[in-house]
């Protein structure tokens, strides 16, 4: 299949993961690349008209040097500069589906003419998508004012090997498409991480039969949040068909607070996934192409902060707190379950006659909760003055914003699967099926980490089940 782009509202979430994570082409619609033209056309005559136009990189030096103006014969020599001095920083790279979708959003530019390209850059970038590789893109030491240090490297061989004119290098490296690709990223995992919380919450919940007044449908009205709504519906409906005979008296804190935890979960996402729309069809380019109108017969030009993306690191710091506290309730949840004076099961989960110990589990917990809530500090954004030229006084936080929520969720996929370990075993202690809808989970959980039947380590154990629950989060991709 083959993602076609007639604007820049055909860039979506769902276009993002298509390309992106599954790595199919893009072609862009005859319709647009017409529009390319023509406001190309229009831009190339408004320089011309105007030999005192000032515009930022186009007819006046870069950076330090915007107020250096260009005389007419400088202006291509300028121009087929390649940004190859950008690449500055080097480190660990983003994974190559965050490079796809950054050459994704960076066409959002272009398919309005905002960017005033011509047609053949636009195709040349929409067939860097064609299934070759990408250059690799370091997510570490992203300190410029801008996203530069990180365009440079992915469109630094393009620029290279393309006779670029006017504006056309930075039309490739400035606004703010890594932004809306590593927001969308997160947003694309993050549906699948909490999925997998909900579920082993749910076996949690059931294997300490914890009473379901804690669940109940009065209290969507109650509380009136949506997201807990939603979670509150999501545990009701895998525990259809539970044990009626439950707890004669109320669970923990953490059994009962988990629907309002994983409704923080829900909120975070849907931020994540609003950020992310917005952000992938978002005009960002520095400076900006307004196509010609009534007033402005050859277009305007503006120098804007479009490449700053003020609302890709809340989302993403959002998500990574939840992360952090929903690694915080599986573990309660978890030491609860193993303890018999709280969880009314034989102590440890022990099976008559068999020697086992769960009880470093919750050790291990805490640790996968100490790396996620280290992980997940609010991200400020950072000064540049340092480091930067000129105008160049704040820099964008968003790598390393990204970077924390994946080391968080990284830290979730652990706790959730040593949570659902220790489900696994209470169920197998006390000779006990799952509801129903959990019966399937439970074997899935089965499969890569049976129950514990002698003393053994666990924590190889449960790792190919975290493993596995990595693989569910990020298949296709």
């Amino acid at each position: 299949m083959t993602v076609e782009l007639a604007s820049r509202h055909d860039i979506t979430l769902e276009a993002f993961h298509r390309v992106a994570w599954q790595r199919e082409p893009v072609r862009i619609a005859p319709a647009a690349l017409a529009l390319i033209a023509r406001c190309r056309a229009s831009f190339m005559a408004l320089i011309d008209s105007d030999p005192d136009l000032f515009i930022y990189g186009v007819t006046s030096g870069y950076g330090q040097n915007a107020r250096i103006r260009l005389k007419p014969d400088e202006r291509k020599a300028h121009a087929r500069r390649p940004p190859v001095s950008a690449a500055a920083s080097f480190g660990e790279a983003v994974p190559e589906r965050v490079a796809r979708g950054i050459v994704l959003a960076r066409l959002a530019n272009f398919l309005g003419g905002n960017a005033a390209v011509t047609p053949a850059l636009a195709n040349a970038v929409a067939g860097m998508l064609d299934g070759g590789p990408l250059p690799a893109i370091p997510w570490e030491g992203q300190g410029g004012a801008g996203e530069i240090l990180s365009l440079s490297y992915l469109f630094g061989p393009l620029s290279e090997t393309f006779d670029l004119a006017e504006k056309e290098s930075l039309a490739l490296i400035n606004g703010s498409p890594s932004a809306a690709a590593l927001v969308a990223d997160a947003a694309t995992a993050a549906p699948r991480r909490l999925d997998l919380a909900v579920r082993c919450f749910a076996l949690a919940i059931d294997a300490l039969k914890a009473p379901l007044e804690h669940y109940a449908p009065e209290l969507e009205d109650y509380w009136g949040d949506e997201g807990e709504t939603r979670a509150l519906r999501a545990i009701r409906g895998l525990l259809e068909g539970a044990d009626p005979v439950r707890r004669p008296y109320q669970a923990p804190v953490s059994f009962r607070i988990a629907p309002r935890m994983l409704g923080m979960a829900f909120r975070a996402v849907a931020e994540a996934e609003r950020a992310a729309a917005v952000s992938l069809r978002s005009v960002s380019d520095n400076p900006v192409y307004v196509p010609p109108d009534e007033r402005s017969p050859h277009g305007r030009v503006y120098s804007t902060g479009g490449y700053h993306n003020a609302m890709a690191t809340p989302a993403l710091d959002g998500l990574g707190f939840a992360w952090a506290e929903l690694c915080l309730i599986a573990d309660r949840q978890a030491t609860k379950l193993l303890d018999g004076h709280y969880s009314l099961l034989p102590d440890q989960l022990r099976v008559e006659g068999v020697e086992t110990y769960l009880g470093c589990i919750p050790m291990a917990l805490v640790g996968y909760y100490e790396q996620a809530r280290h992980a997940a500090g609010r991200t400020f954004t950072p000064s540049s003055e340092s480091g930067g030229f000129g105008q160049n006084d704040v820099a964008p936080p968003t790598f390393l914003a990204w970077a924390k929520e994946r080391d968080a969720g990284h830290a979730l996929i652990s706790s959730l699967a040593s949570l659902a370990v220790v489900a696994s075993q209470a169920y197998h202690a006390t000779g006990r099926q799952a509801p129903g809808p959990l019966r399937a989970f439970l074997e899935e959980v089965r499969r890569y980490a049976p129950p514990q039947l002698e003393m053994a380590r666990p924590g190889p154990a449960v790792a190919p089940l975290a493993d596995h629950f990595r693989h569910q989060v990020f298949r296709g991709a």
